[in-house]
């Protein structure tokens, strides 16, 4: 890496870079800027925005960094971008076409990423469906069992690492038990060491993973006081230990109601606690400048590890055919797919 990044991932306000956040970006130097749907009209226009990115900051292993995961989130959309299937949609499927499926869906948002300059995905989701699960999530989680959660998941993260992009298992240790949505108030998940060991398998079985992302829960029999993201206790006994992922942690956006404190003492807690990296998605200039004041550059440990996950970057993408196309377009044909119109991020956005 050419110079130490700052510990943060920043976001912009729209389809370009305005004058400020060009000044913010070359003089902070974050690590990468993770985009969203206010930031992509079409190709062409992305891009633009992402070469402006990367000049801006002056590294060529800038992170750019984008949520696709399929169904409803999913922040490159047609016309100008294929189709995806939710992670629910692909867990019902009978267990051969659902692996298939996994398999070609990883490989086709890995090619549509690396056409625009995205190297980073925010996916797979790890957590397990459950009947009280919140709507924020549900139809984001592949299966209520742990087992085809595991599978899948693991599916999609080998496909993406053999794509050249890089995944990011999420949600640690596991947010399938939270019953509101952490964009607005903190989850409360009340549940013994022995019930989390149900929730934490699919992270374990895809531990290997080079990038992961915290949940913004509270576990009050391990930590009363401190949300997973905000906890020592939480990342370094649950995630780091017992879960056994020593890859490169990201915290989930500093930016949700369920962290507390003005966006510097969110960050800075987060870090403390043991992330390697925070997730900042508004936007804001006012906020981004107060990040880039007073967020540290990436430490030693997380160096070692951001080091490690770039090495996948350099892999040669296993090519995809028009067949492959044509196989995944039937399978997710077949489905009937979820139904739902939450869009979390969008209600977090209409209460700023």
């Amino acid at each position: 890496m050419s110079s130490r990044p700052l510990a943060a991932m920043l976001s912009c306000s729209g389809l370009k870079l305005t004058d400020q956040e060009k000044k913010i970006f070359a003089a902070g130097n974050p690590l990468g800027i993770i985009l969203f749907s206010r930031n992509i009209s079409d190709k062409e226009q992305l891009k633009l925005l992402i070469r402006d990115i990367r000049e801006t900051i002056g590294r060529q292993d800038v992170l750019i960094a984008v949520d696709q995961e399929g169904g409803r989130v999913r922040r490159l959309k047609e016309p100008q971008f294929r189709s995806y299937a939710s992670q629910y949609d692909i867990g019902s499927m009978p267990k051969g076409q659902a692996l298939r499926a996994a398999f070609l869906q990883a490989c086709l948002i890995s090619q549509d990423l690396r056409e625009v300059g995205i190297n980073v995905n925010f996916a797979p989701v790890l957590d397990i469906c459950h009947p009280s699960t919140t709507e924020a999530l549900k139809s984001r989680c592949f299966s209520s069992l742990a087992p085809v959660v595991s599978l899948l998941g693991k599916t999609m993260v080998d496909a993406y690492i053999a794509s050249g992009i890089l995944p990011c298992i999420k949600h640690l240790p596991g947010h399938g038990l939270a019953v509101s949505d952490p964009h607005l108030k903190l989850p409360i998940i009340d549940i013994s060491p022995s019930q989390l060991a149900t929730e934490i398998q699919p992270f374990q079985h895809c531990a290997a993973a080079p990038l992961g992302m915290t949940a913004h829960i509270l576990l009050p029999q391990i930590d009363k006081n401190n949300p997973a993201t905000q906890s020592p206790q939480i990342i370094k006994q649950i995630i780091r230990d017992k879960i056994g992922f020593q890859g490169f942690l990201f915290s989930d956006s500093i930016d949700m109601k369920a962290l507390q404190g003005s966006i510097t003492e969110k960050a800075l807690t987060s870090l403390r606690a043991g992330c390697d990296c925070i997730c900042y998605c508004m936007g804001k200039a006012p906020d981004l400048e107060a990040l880039t004041s007073a967020c540290p550059k990436l430490s030693d440990a997380s160096m070692q590890r951001l080091d490690k996950a770039l090495q996948i970057l350099h892999n040669t993408p296993i090519s995809i055919n028009q067949s492959d196309i044509e196989e995944y377009n039937t399978l997710i044909s077949n489905i009937t797919p979820y139904q739902e119109k939450y869009d979390a991020t969008e209600v977090l956005h209409q209460l700023q």
